[in-house]
């Protein structure tokens, strides 16, 4: 089971990096990117929880239900991360310290809410599901989400750029030791 979850996951990036390659080869913008890579991620992610999981039919029937209610509900805080990734590209490299503070805000606020999404669906899930299957289903979906975050924050510039731009000349050197 662990060799199919491998080879699910290698595939899974294999196909992701090739997306955001190509977005990047193809000129298009951080929107257009991350809406490529967003629409074949829900393309495919389906078929990827369900090549992990192999569930039996009857779990299946009880599964993908609620699954589809759980993907609808983390898509609007899919799109209020990808909110502020494109607020992050636009004001790049000229943030303030005002920005950040408020991004940074923002994405806690998400990552809250995804939590609390994962709760919420972790007891409708295991109402149907042994907790063991469904622990199993919240683990293939944190590698997918870490897989996405990953290609998204490595497609970014870094914010030690755009903090430290101007201010290169001015900082005082660490203390040698």
């Amino acid at each position: 089971m662990m060799k199919n979850s491998a080879l699910v996951m290698i595939t899974f990036a294999m196909f992701v990096f090739s997306l955001l390659g190509h977005a990047q080869d193809e000129g298009l913008s951080v929107d257009s990117a991350i809406e490529v890579a967003r629409a074949g991620m829900r393309a495919d992610k389906a078929v990827i929880v369900s090549g992990a999981m192999n569930f039996s039919e009857k779990d299946g029937a009880a599964f993908w239900p609620i699954y589809r209610q759980y993907e609808r509900e983390r898509s609007t805080v899919d799109d209020s991360r990808a909110a502020v990734i494109k607020e992050y590209t636009a004001k790049y490299p000229h943030l303030t310290d005002a920005d950040a503070r408020a991004m940074a805000e923002r994405m806690f606020e998400c990552d809250a809410r995804i939590a609390s999404l994962k709760k919420t669906y972790f007891k409708k899930f295991t109402k149907v599901l042994p907790a063991l299957t469904v622990s199993e289903f919240f683990q293939v979906e944190r590698r997918v989400d870490l897989l996405m975050d990953m290609n998204v924050e490595s497609a970014l510039p870094p914010l030690t750029q755009a903090k430290y731009a101007g201010e290169r000349d001015k900082a005082p050197e660490p203390p040698q030791q």
